[in-house]
């Protein structure tokens, strides 16, 4: 008997289960309710399509009919895809801390009827291993445990629930969404946020690279910080040449390891402490992170990866590649990436994860905008406004983002998330900056505002559970809270309403706070912190040449806090008309650039030696 039902749904992930003996559901309302009929617990097992442990287990465990017929008489078994559900996979890790300090995909969950985590783990073998019971073993002990000590198990889920729901509620109050709370929020001080370094120090590993020990990850998010940090003093004082010798020594340590392939495109870890013997997916968001940060041959490598592997003909991202391929008949993890790239081209690629998330694209858009801007590469540029494109045609209807994630098996019912409006906003507002092109800057704005005043879809499990988490602290991808919050703050430079700045500073004090105590996980939100801890920035450069050295002069001065724009004289116009207030009465037919602080502006500069003398002070 085999009535799994995921053969038609939209995430590659689930459609690789869909074969499965397992009578899988896809994760709603309908697979709750049977198991409340039913009296049973709830496995659900989560994880991605390019995960090669999840493979594993999927191969060991629930392609065996044994382990099918026990799930399928004692549970039901939910299947979720972590990049297409981030709402759940963010509830069920937060329950899973309180069993296992080692959390990470595939995510095995137990929980109630009504959605409430009793027990979890991570990847279970076949047989016992050392100390780590079989899947079986854990079916038994589960299954035990719900009819034998059911009082215990209600007790210790309640108690989960509850404590979720106590840390919801205080994220909430902290950083209410619409910037209108009670009081003013407190952003750490600059000098505290700049002290994060003397920690970031302390950690460096000064013998092969990067942070602590094993697994080493690119951690993309803490990179845009040092960068940041570097950035806010021009003098280069001490501090500061240590934030830029910590970025430079990893930047230069990831290009030259195994973690960097021979196509420019970044594994997402390495698991020894020396950069080898990486982990070989390879997912979007590690590459499309490191971009706002990388040398220029660096950027380079990511951007022709992203172009030649992930691109899709409309111009959109697809989220990742596997890490194992089929090579003899066999499937094998790296060894198609461990082939020299002419061999490879005889062989069958490893498969990718197809499917196209909104936020992703978002922040590949912004570090294609931003690397392109910075390295004077057009086709990066070019790479970013296709992207851009293609998710404003597919995934945002009326101006509001209505798709999470589509595949071409169709579009997703998973609600939109805070990552996908606000990482999809900042990304449309780099390139808006980069490119003069004031419609990307008008759909942000709209983003913004929804972002803003919380209009993103809810999930009815969790909310009737009591147990959605928000966004959780992010290591890996920058966090979709945090590219509200920096967005916002454009907006705010951009057309001189002091509202948006104020909701900023509030969407992200409170993660800001936290990051001075651990940096890792919030690295995102000190560099915002950063930024808004300065006084606000504005440069203008009006010219009808894209070449012309003024560009390369303003866009070399990015820093915190400061808004960097190039537009034509005729976008000059069409940004005043479109209610961007920096941009009104800046036409001009000769090359001239504006630097303003807090709106108030100096002379026109008509000379790059102008400019770089008024971007200095």
């Amino acid at each position: 008997m085999n009535d799994n039902r995921l053969g038609s749904a939209v995430s590659p992930y689930l459609r690789q289960h869909a074969e499965n003996p397992v009578d899988w559901r896809e994760w709603g309302p309908d697979a709750f309710a049977e198991a409340r009929e039913r009296d049973v617990p709830v496995l659900v097992s989560i994880g991605y399509a390019t995960c090669h442990w999840c493979h594993v287990m999927a191969r060991e465990s629930f392609s065996d009919p044994g382990v099918a017929d026990l799930l399928r008489q004692d549970f039901v078994a939910v299947k979720v895809d972590r990049e297409e559900r981030p709402d759940v996979d963010a509830s069920m890790m937060a329950a899973a801390s309180a069993f296992t300090g080692q959390l990470g995909w595939p995510l095995t969950v137990f929980t109630t009827p009504d959605a409430h985590v009793f027990f979890a783990g991570t990847y279970f073998p076949p047989e016992p291993v050392q100390q780590v019971p079989s899947f079986r073993q854990v079916l038994g002990a589960v299954l035990d445990a719900w009819r034998e000590r059911r009082d215990e198990v209600d007790a210790n889920a309640s108690a989960i629930a509850t404590a979720i729901r106590q840390g919801a509620g205080a994220d909430a109050t902290a950083s209410s969404g619409d910037g209108r709370g009670d009081g003013e929020p407190r952003l750490p001080a600059v000098d505290t946020v700049r002290g994060v370094l003397d920690q970031l120090r302390q950690v460096e590993d000064t013998t092969y690279g990067g942070f602590g020990g094993a697994p080493k990850f690119p951690s993309a998010p803490l990179l845009e910080l040092l960068g940041d940090l570097a950035a806010d003093d021009p003098d280069g004082t001490d501090a500061t040449a240590g934030a830029r010798g910590l970025l430079d020594r990893t930047l230069d340590v990831i290009a030259r390891s195994e973690l960097t392939d021979a196509d420019g495109g970044v594994f997402r870890y390495a698991t020894q402490r020396d950069w080898s013997v990486p982990h070989y997916e390879r997912m979007l968001y590690d590459n499309a992170g490191l971009l706002a940060v990388a040398g220029s041959a660096q950027a380079r490598g990511i951007a022709a990866f992203l172009r030649d592997t992930l691109r899709r003909p409309d111009g959109a991202f697809v989220a990742a590649q596997d890490s194992e391929s089929t090579i003899d008949g066999r499937r094998v993890e790296g060894e198609w990436y461990r082939r020299p790239l002419a061999e490879r081209a005889t062989l069958d690629p490893p498969p990718l994860d197809d499917q196209v998330l909104t936020g992703w694209n978002g922040l590949a858009i912004r570090g294609l905008a931003v690397a392109g801007a910075r390295h004077g590469d057009d086709e990066m540029v070019a790479l970013a406004r296709g992207a851009a494109d293609a998710v404003l045609a597919a995934h945002v209807r009326d101006g509001h983002v209505a798709v999470r994630s589509s595949s071409p098996r169709g579009t997703s019912s998973a609600p939109a998330t805070i990552e996908d409006v606000g990482l999809l906003a900042e990304g449309l507002l780099e390139l808006a900056l980069v490119t003069g092109a004031v419609s990307y800057a008008s759909a942000a704005r709209v983003l913004v505002d929804d972002g803003l005043a919380g209009r993103f879809g809810a999930d009815p499990v969790l909310d009737t559970a009591g147990t959605a988490t928000g966004e959780q602290p992010q290591t890996a991808l920058r966090s979709g809270t945090v590219g509200l919050a920096s967005a916002a703050a454009t907006l705010a430079a951009l057309t001189g309403e002091r509202s948006y700045r104020d909701a900023a500073a509030r969407l992200v004090a409170d993660r800001a706070r936290s990051g001075t105590e651990r940096p890792l996980g919030y690295a995102d939100a000190l560099g915002l912190a950063l930024a808004l801890g300065r006084p606000s920035r504005e440069v203008v450069v009006v010219t009808a040449d894209r070449e012309d050295p003024m560009r390369a002069a303003a866009f070399g001065a990015r820093r915190p806090g400061t808004t960097i724009a190039a537009v034509t004289p005729a976008q000059a116009d069409e940004w005043g008309a479109a209610g961007f207030a920096l941009f009104e009465d800046r036409a001009t037919h000769d090359t001239v650039a504006f630097v303003c602080h807090d709106r108030v502006c100096a002379l026109p500069a008509t000379t790059v030696r102008t400019l770089v003398d008024q971007l200095a002070s």
